[in-house]
């Protein structure tokens, strides 16, 4: 299953919030599972619990503050009785921290803000920092995308998002996949989610560059069609000129950068210099160390300065 397939935007490609309910059926994945990647704390609540309703606000805004070291999962006792009466909870609101897969702390009561974060904080007192741990998440989401897995990529890319949802490193990555899959409405929805004074940064460039050269390429026609009319005429360099747009687009990036290179050195004021401007447009969105980059930089020196 494609990126596309699994949504439609990338709300639809959001992971759950670190808030969610579960139930008898779920639990082991939502509790259990869930705890082995990081804390999670079961609130165990009924709707005619007075104490359960003044916590639950309480409970929630510490996690939120917590970005992601623990979420909570809640269950209601009165449709989900069998869970708390295996684990001997008599009264409510009851709050029960499991991690790696079992129970290691817990409270009762409504208790107040600043001891719901205490308890937090030493449940994650040695923790990676969340920033620490986005770093590495990022990490395995560039490692997916050099593997060919874009799907992949955005499930890691969106759940950094579902904890912060303005991290750049994130959005970039997300709009990339897309743009990689093809979906490029999704792309263009994820790029409108930065702050327009974050529009510059590079990543967020690069992608967008991306984006245009994916919009131009459906414009220029099918690969075979460019190749018949450059055979039939060398020197019809818009013709070319479409070639390395297509191509590109197909991930041919060397073929791409050969068919500009190649104008550039027959005739490098055509269209006022567009064969090079189009091949910078490349190179920003290949990023530096691409090979396809390095080695196109390098050819392209050659030619303007010998």
């Amino acid at each position: 299953m494609t990126i596309v397939e699994q949504g439609t935007g990338p709300a639809a490609a959001t992971p759950p919030d670190l808030i969610k309910d579960t139930t008898t059926q779920t639990f082991v994945k939502d509790v259990i599972e869930e705890s082995k990647r990081q804390p999670v704390l079961i609130d165990f609540w009924a709707p005619w619990c007075g104490p359960c309703k003044q916590l639950t606000p309480v409970i929630e805004k510490a996690v939120r503050a917590a970005k992601g070291k623990v979420k909570l999962v809640k269950m209601n006792i009165d449709e989900h009785p069998a869970i708390p009466g295996q684990m001997g909870i008599q009264s409510i609101p009851a709050v029960i921290a499991f991690v790696n897969g079992q129970p290691a702390d817990g409270f009762m009561g409504a208790v107040p803000e600043s001891q719901v974060t205490a308890f937090i904080d030493k449940l994650t007192a040695g923790m990676p920092a969340p920033e620490d741990d986005v770093a590495l998440i990022l990490n395995e989401a560039e490692a997916a995308m050099a593997a060919g897995d874009p799907a992949t990529a955005a499930s890691i890319y969106a759940e950094v998002l579902g904890v912060d949802a303005t991290n750049l490193a994130a959005l970039a990555g997300l709009a990339r996949c897309y743009v990689s899959a093809g979906a490029l409405e999704q792309a263009k929805q994820t790029l409108a989610m930065v702050p327009e004074s974050k529009r510059s940064d590079a990543a967020i460039s690069a992608v967008q560059t991306m984006l245009d050269l994916a919009e131009q390429a459906k414009a220029v026609g099918p690969v075979t069609e460019l190749e018949q009319k450059v055979a039939a005429n060398p020197l019809d360099h818009q013709a070319r000129f479409d070639l390395a747009v297509a191509l590109n687009a197909s991930g041919k990036r060397a073929e791409a950068a050969g068919h500009l290179l190649d104008i550039v050195k027959r005739d490098r004021k055509w269209d006022d210099d567009g064969a090079r401007k189009k091949l910078v447009q490349f190179f920003e969105a290949w990023g530096p160390d691409d090979d396809a980059t390095v080695d196109g930089r390098k050819r392209l020196s050659t030619i303007l300065f010998s």
